[in-house]
């Protein structure tokens, strides 16, 4: 019999979106199969505790209780003991015998939204250890964390974004609001640099609400970022691979509130996800292409999720990359794949299957460096 890859999920962590990645992990979780994986949890306090063994299942089951109907699927049977016959959950224990190390897995699958985990923090930590991980590297990593350099590569590979101003914490507040609001507008929108999920979004109609916004977006990062109000509908793309990435099917988010909120998203279940979405072939194929591009100039890898605003006046406006996107099975990045033809539990596998084959690349890249380093023979 064919040994089981062993994945390690790394979920919870320290940024505000904790808890929307403890139920990522659940969900992914309960779909891998069980023939072919074990499942090795460990989870991240909000603190920045790592747990593992119980601690670390525990984290696990009581997300996995959490899940609506529409988020299970089968596999793990996260909330029952094992089963040597079923996928078990290998929980790292150092001090029991016989224990798995920590680094004693095939591959690593980082769950983790935000600050902390999103922004090339953990993916430094995985190359540093010489593990295989899935996603994006340490620079597509902070770069997609990061809306500022991320506005910075896109306008340098020619792609149109909304305008925007930037601004740090420690600056004559005032002054910049009467800029932002000369030059861009009113209404607009305020964004902590770092930040996932609408966490710290705000949309300012007023110079008292920019004046607040602006305060609260400070409250979750020393950098924000101050953007007009696009009048337009919002269309997503999902990006699978690297060489050459897939671009999926486009999608719309259509808002049940003003925007895309992080109650939009995650709690009051009023958003509606369209895919695909009803645009013109022409469009479709003017967006996926734009897709890509975004992911190229920030140094994508493995998988992302393109976001855009479509203009009656202007077209396609590039608004972020998401590097680790929501990833429950009814979350818009499964959803756009699912839409083109890859189920969810087949994406989590070629997810897991691409971030093996770049290890390898990169693993036979380094011995050929390293055997020329040693015997550099006419070069020397």
């Amino acid at each position: 019999m064919t040994r089981r890859l062993r994945v390690l999920l790394l979920f919870g962590g320290r940024s505000a979106e904790h808890d929307v990645s403890r139920v990522t992990a659940a969900a992914v979780a309960g779909a891998l199969d069980p023939d072919r994986y074990e499942v090795v949890p460990v989870a991240i306090t909000p603190e920045g505790r790592w747990l593992l063994a119980g601690e670390a299942r525990a984290a696990l089951e009581g997300a996995r209780a959490e899940l609506p109907s529409e988020f299970k699927v089968e596999g793990v049977p996260v909330t029952e003991a094992p089963d040597p016959a079923e996928p078990a959950l290998v929980p790292l224990d150092a001090r029991a015998p016989d224990a798995p190390a920590a680094t004693d897995v095939d591959v690593v699958m980082p769950l983790l939204h935000g600050p902390y985990g999103e922004d090339g923090t953990v993916q430094g930590l995985f190359e540093l250890a010489d593990l295989p991980y899935v996603g994006a590297g340490v620079l597509a990593s902070a770069l997609g964390m990061d809306k500022v350099a991320m506005k910075a590569a896109f306008h340098a590979a020619g792609l149109t974004t909304a305008r925007w101003l930037t601004f740090r914490d420690g600056h004559d507040r005032a002054a910049f609001a009467d800029r932002a609001a000369a030059e861009l507008g009113l209404p607009c929108f305020v964004k902590p640099a770092n930040m996932g999920s609408s966490v710290g979004v705000s949309k300012a109609h007023d110079r008292d609400e920019l004046d607040a916004a602006i305060e609260g977006a400070l409250g979750f990062d020393e950098w924000i970022l101050v953007e007009e109000a696009i009048v337009g509908r919002e269309i997503e793309v999902g990006i699978l691979g690297d060489d050459p990435p897939e671009a999926s099917v486009p999608g719309e988010v259509v808002p049940g509130d003003e925007f895309y909120t992080y109650a939009d998203k995650y709690e009051d279940d009023a958003v509606q996800l369209l895919t695909p979405a009803p645009l013109s072939a022409a469009e479709a194929d003017e967006v996926r292409a734009l897709a890509v591009r975004a992911f190229e100039s920030c140094r994508g890898e493995a998988m992302a999720r393109v976001d855009f605003f479509l203009s009656e006046e202007r077209g396609f406006l590039v608004n972020e990359l998401n590097t680790i996107p929501g990833f429950t099975r009814i979350s818009m990045y499964p959803k756009l794949w699912e839409a083109s033809g890859l189920a969810y539990p087949k994406l989590i596998e070629r997810l897991v299957e691409l971030a093996i084959e770049r290890f390898n690349d990169k693993q036979r890249s380094q011995t050929a460096i390293d055997s020329r380093l040693l015997d550099p023979g006419d070069d020397g």
